[in-house]
């Protein structure tokens, strides 16, 4: 966070307090962050439960000195304005927005171009760095791929913090391999590079860097151009109406999807039903009538339907009817219909305990944040309930 947002006079007392868990609950609740950041989301940050932290929160200030150092760096608090010593670091890091070709990022592609090369054939290491055109090819690009897919995969086990530094050091690879190979291995290495990108400003954006979220997309969108990737571009167009939607940002949430809505002749009809429910979303934050908010949605479920099932391997191909619905309750929130919000987050609520969906119940409880205001409404209530039962089942 940028040293303004360490200044607020809230989280200027919770220092003053010596108490971590009032820290915590400061920045949790600091106005730049447009609503409250949830205890299960800041938890899962600091690898601790929804539960933990709300007894870190609450009870007795911690003394143990290193958890309060590792909360303090995960959270990346001011060491200035800390009432312990935090370690002098004895190791540099790679640069938060370009990792380019650290130690990490050459040790991965030589691990990549190992990984296709028999003992018989396998040059030194060193070559792999020295004479990337000769050495790094299709089957490298492949290992990469393989790489990020991993990634991916983590993603909804580990979390995003954890995944954060393995597909970073992917990108890094592919940024330091990418300045010398053959054009079409170049154009291949893009490819995933945008690819990548894209997911890294998903993990930025799911952490609240909502600065570095940006960086990453634009990243994407510049790979993706150079390799004539279209659908991409159109994809990362729809991510960045969605971080817009963060920043409520309504008009951009608008354009932006517009924008992504101009590319769909190029983008599967999973990605299509996607970009219309952010269209729903953007014409409810700007106060359009109710039935065109509804009439986008209904395109939406129409082409859902008509998806076929190849698609769920392809770019978005994780957009469902459940997604739909999840979404379609911040679509009926912004709205003013907080009755079909919470039923709709109701349904999805069922499917995320009977699934174990942390990021649906994540999603869930930032919503109710702003379905406070109608927390008498027996939907909106029950809605509540449902989300306290799943976090403490």
């Amino acid at each position: 966070m940028p040293p303004a947002f360490w200044a607020d006079n809230a989280l200027q007392q919770a220092f003053a307090s010596r108490h971590i868990g009032r820290v915590i609950w400061a920045y949790r609740h600091h106005p730049s962050h447009g609503r409250p950041l949830s205890q299960e989301r800041v938890a899962g940050w600091l690898r601790l439960s929804q539960a933990q932290l709300s007894r870190v929160e609450s009870g007795a200030p911690v003394q143990d000195l290193t958890r309060l150092i590792t909360w303090a760096r995960l959270l990346g608090m001011p060491p200035a304005r800390l009432w312990f010593q935090m370690p002098e670091k004895t190791e540099t890091t790679a640069p938060q927005f370009f990792p380019g070709a650290t130690g990490h990022a050459r040790s991965n592609i030589v691990h990549a171009a190992r990984a296709v090369f028999s003992v018989d054939e396998l040059p030194p290491d060193e070559a792999f760095l020295t004479d990337a055109r000769r050495y790094v090819d299709g089957p490298v690009v492949e290992v990469l791929r393989q790489q990020l897919d991993e990634g991916k995969a983590d993603d909804g086990r580990l979390g995003p913090a954890a995944v954060l530094p393995q597909v970073l050091k992917m990108l890094g690879a592919m940024q330091h391999a990418v300045r010398e190979v053959k054009p079409d291995v170049r154009r291949a290495l893009l490819t995933v590079g945008a690819d990548g990108a894209e997911f890294v400003g998903w993990l930025y954006r799911d952490l609240r860097d909502l600065r570095t979220a940006t960086y990453w997309y634009d990243r994407a969108i510049e790979w993706a151009q150079e390799a004539d990737d279209n659908a991409m571009q159109g994809y990362v167009l729809l991510r960045k109406s969605q971080l817009a939607y963060d920043r409520r940002d309504a008009l951009r949430v608008l354009t932006l999807a517009e924008a992504a809505q101009r590319s769909t002749a190029r983008l599967p009809s999973r990605v299509r039903a996607e970009v219309l429910q952010q269209e729903a979303l953007g014409f409810a934050m700007l106060g359009e009538p109710l039935r065109m908010v509804e009439q986008k949605l209904d395109d939406a479920r129409q082409l859902l339907a008509r998806s076929t099932g190849e698609e769920a391997d392809m770019l978005g191909g994780v957009f469902t009817d459940s997604t739909l619905r999840l979404r379609s309750t911040a679509c009926y929130t912004e709205a003013g219909k907080p009755g079909q919000a919470a039923i709709l987050g109701l349904e999805a609520a069922r499917i995320a305990h009977a699934t174990r969906s942390k990021r649906t119940t994540i999603v869930l409880t930032d919503m109710m944040q702003t379905l406070s205001r109608w927390g008498a409404r027996p939907h909106v209530r029950e809605l509540r309930e449902a989300l306290h039962e799943g976090r403490t089942a």
